[in-house]
């Protein structure tokens, strides 16, 4: 078997198909922080800039939208959930500032990512999708990955 011609190396977007776009637009910007890269109205998508990523809004209703049958809804979601690294990862800070937003707000944990082991909060967006903000890796995560031990 031949040598991958490629190499992954970060997430590059997801796609999120959605109901109310400029609800989400203002969830994603105002309460996280992304900032909009470049709508394309005349198909329906709106992507945000979050980090090194992008999180595509396609709206339903719109030409792509169309294409991906039933909006999500309690019967189903698009996905299972979306993860963005989040720093600093205070998360008495952040609960506060999702609380002060009217975020639903999901469970706390440690949760295994990218980078390790670390802090991890549930929140959900405004048409019920599953976000989690990631905190940085434990110390002992990052000291058992640098010596090739499994975690």
């Amino acid at each position: 078997m031949s040598a991958r011609p490629f190499q992954l190396m970060q997430l590059d977007h997801v796609v999120l198909r959605v109901r109310d776009t400029a609800a989400m637009v203002a969830f994603y910007c105002e309460v996280l922080g992304c900032t909009i890269e470049r709508r394309q109205d005349p198909i329906g998508l709106v992507q945000l800039r979050a980090g090194a990523s992008l999180i595509d809004l396609v709206d339903v209703d719109g030409k792509i939208g169309r294409m991906g049958g039933a909006a999500p809804g309690e019967e189903g979601r698009n996905m299972d959930h979306l993860c963005l690294r989040a720093q600093p990862f205070d998360r008495e800070a952040i609960v506060a500032h999702l609380d002060a937003h009217g975020v639903r707000i999901g469970e706390f944990g440690s949760r295994y990512g990218a980078e390790g082991e670390g802090p991890s909060q549930y929140l959900f967006d405004p048409e019920g999708n599953l976000v989690e903000l990631k905190g940085p890796p434990d110390e002992v995560s990052i000291d058992s990955r640098a010596s090739g031990a499994a975690s």
